[in-house]
Order: structure tokens, then sequence, then C-alpha cells
């Protein structure tokens, strides 16, 4: 097989249990690999960190050449999509009522919460004999939390699954997809869940309440309100504040039963959980890829990236480059000098990043001690079949006690 086809075979869902071999083949081939489709790949550590930093190259959708006048006046993306100035502005609004400098405790301050929704899908598992990472701790966690912080009732979170898995589905990358039906599907689960947290957030307009929603609607200062991007914030935030979680901590477990030795080694010393997680997002991240689209024609490594055209920034091989990591495919909890591109880089580094490290070291640390006992039922897992978003989407464990 031929390096322009590397896309096809990466996305394939066949390579999902083990995507890294076509990595290495991708950074030999590279820098700039590009592809049959007319896309281009691109797989190494500094070249990937280049694109992400440089101005040229757009997040937006709306800068592709696929994308036709229509469709791109009919859509309006998060602020994730976009770039600066507009892109600057939105997540600073979005920001103040979420984190640094405005309010830099909230974050922090949800460490005891997030502890006990632990310890509670932890304490419901007791004497069962076998359980599901993912349905039983992984996705029930970040859900709960990013819907407590946005001020979503509790009886109302399990609409949002359904939602999700179509708007996640929506962002997925490969090449020469229909995505018309893909797309249409998309644009209703927007449109449902926009208008469930915009009714929501009205709710709360002149009767705050402590949560995102009621924080933006009741913001004093015109200036600083999101206005009509409120419901795209909100589907973004309630998205990108759990599914990358889920698979962040699907894989760290999957990884520490796969080697016993560094298991052990974490129930032996847990405070070194924080730097096991930051290897976990260089190791395994959950994010694999990333679209960006040039807005002129760029000359980059000796290659011409068309104005219009998609770019592939594989994020998971950067992080294993040898190049930049030493032994890159060795699971290493102690590694130094650990950059990995787990939540990206540069103006768009991923916004919720406090929050997923927090909820992972939680949920992994509350689980070492039944990890000790398990075994995994099925070694590879079954996969999603999104590429981008890359985890199991069942990891059942056989509990012995």
């Amino acid at each position: 097989m031929t390096a322009d086809t590397l896309l096809e075979r990466i996305t394939d869902y066949a390579s999902r249990p083990d995507p890294w071999p076509l990595y290495a083949e991708l950074r030999e081939a590279g820098p700039v690999v590009p592809q049959a489709d007319g896309s281009h790949l691109v797989g190494t550590y500094h070249e990937i960190v280049a694109l992400l930093h440089n101005p040229r190259i757009s997040a937006d959708p709306r800068s592709s050449s696929r994308t036709t006048t229509e469709s791109a006046e009919a859509l309006t993306p998060p602020f994730l999509r976009q770039d600066d100035p507009e892109h600057h502005r939105l997540r600073t609004l979005a920001m103040r009522p979420f984190g640094p400098p405005h309010t830099p405790g909230r974050i922090d301050a949800m460490r005891g919460e997030i502890s006990r929704i632990t310890e509670d899908l932890i304490s419901s598992l007791r004497d069962r004999d076998q359980i599901d990472i993912v349905d039983d701790v992984a996705y029930p966690l970040p859900v709960t939390v990013i819907c407590r912080l946005l001020g979503v009732p509790r009886e109302d979170e399990p609409m949002f699954r359904e939602w999700t898995d179509v708007l996640v589905a929506s962002a997925d990358i490969g090449p020469g997809q229909d995505t018309a039906q893909r797309d249409e599907a998309m644009g209703q689960a927007r449109q449902e869940m926009g208008q469930y947290l915009v009714n929501l957030a009205e709710q709360r307009r002149g009767r705050p309440t402590d949560d995102l929603l009621s924080a933006f609607v009741n913001e004093p200062d015109p200036a600083l309100r999101l206005g009509d991007a409120l419901a795209e914030t909100a589907i973004l935030l309630l998205i990108a504040g759990h599914e990358t979680t889920v698979n962040l901590i699907t894989n760290g477990v999957l990884t520490l039963l796969r080697q016993p030795d560094q298991l052990d080694h974490l129930r032996r010393d847990p405070d070194l959980m924080p730097r096991a997680v930051e290897e976990l997002l260089r190791y395994e991240p959950p994010v694999h890829m990333r679209e960006r689209i040039p807005l002129a024609d760029v000359n980059f490594a000796g290659t011409i990236l068309p104005q219009g055209s998609s770019v592939i920034l594989a994020l998971a091989s950067g992080s294993r480059d040898p190049k930049r990591f030493h032994e890159p495919d060795r699971f290493d909890p102690a590694r130094p000098d650990n950059e990995h591109l787990g939540f990206g880089s540069g103006v768009h580094l991923c916004y919720g990043a406090p929050l997923a490290r927090i909820e992972a070291q939680t949920a992994l640390g509350a689980l070492l001690p039944h990890l000790a006992t398990a075994t995994l039922t099925q070694d590879p897992p079954p996969y999603r079949t999104n590429a981008m978003l890359r985890g199991p989407r069942h990891l059942t464990l056989r509990l012995r006690t």
C-alpha cells in the first residue's frame, strides 16, 4: 500500500484497536503526506505544533473549499471551530464564569463533589462480578459533572446521550465520505439540544443560581454577554465537557490492565496519578486527529497546502514521535518533559482540560484498588466507530474477590 492511502487506512474501523503502526508509517513518510482525496496528513510532533500556531491555518469549517455559500451562511460553529478575533472574544466570554482569571476557584472547588460522585458510582458496583467501565463509571461521571456545572436537572441528563452521540459522529474524519445524511441528523440534534439549553437558561434570567447557564444570562454588562452564541457555546461545553473524558478514563483503565507492573506501581505510589494521567494523554489520548484549513496557499515543509484544502493533524501520532519523546511507545507514568498533544496546542488548547484532569485523576485513583483483581473479558475491546475521538465503546471487566 502507498502513503497516499494512510488516512483511509487509519480511519478504517479495522484499525481502531491498533493504529500505532500506521502512525509510524505516517511519520516515516512525512512530515506532510498528500492523500488520494486531496487532503494532507501530518503526523510529526514539531510540524503539528507549528501548524496549530500558524494564523494562516484556520480551524473554521467555513474556510473549506468544500463548503458552499448556503451552508456557510447556515452554519455558525462554536468558538472551538472559529478563528481569532471572534474565537478569542467568545472563548473569553465563556471562560468568565468557568475559570481564571475571573472565576479561578470554580473547577478546583468541584474536587469534593467529583470525588463523591465517583465514590457513589463505584459503591453501586459492589457485589457485582462483572462491570462495564464505560457505562458504569467513565460515561456517567463526566456527564453528571458537566450537567451540574451547567445547571441541567438530574432527571434530564439521560436525554443528552442520544444528542451527543449524533453530534460526535458528525465530527468524525474520513476520506471521501458522503456526509449529507449525517449532517442532517447533526443539524436536528444541535437544534434540539440548543433550544433545550437556551430555554433552561431563560428560566434563570433574573433568578440567578450557581451554575454556568445562569451566569451567562445574568451577566450585568451587555458587552460581556454571549448573545446569539449562547446555544452553540452551551452545546460545546456539554459535549466537550464529557466526551473526551470518557475516552481518557476508559483508555486509562485499559492501559493499566495491560501493564500490571505499572498498575502495581501506581497502587503503591498513588501520588504519581497526576503524572500518570499526563502520560495517558500522550500514550493513549482521547483525541487522535484535528482538521485545519489553509486560508491561503501555504508553503510548509516543502509542500504547498492549497487554500481551502483539508489538512489533518494526527495529534496522537505526534505524541509518539521519537524525535520528540524518548521511547515513545513505552507507557511511563513518571515520564519527565511530557509536553504532549493530548489537549492540542496553541490558541485552541482544550478549554476544559483542568476539569478533565481532575475527573480522570479521581476516577482512576478510586478504581485502582479494584483493578488489582480485575481481568478483561475481551482484548481488544469493541471500539467506538469514531476515528477522531478514539476509545472503547465498552470495556467489560471480570472482578475477583
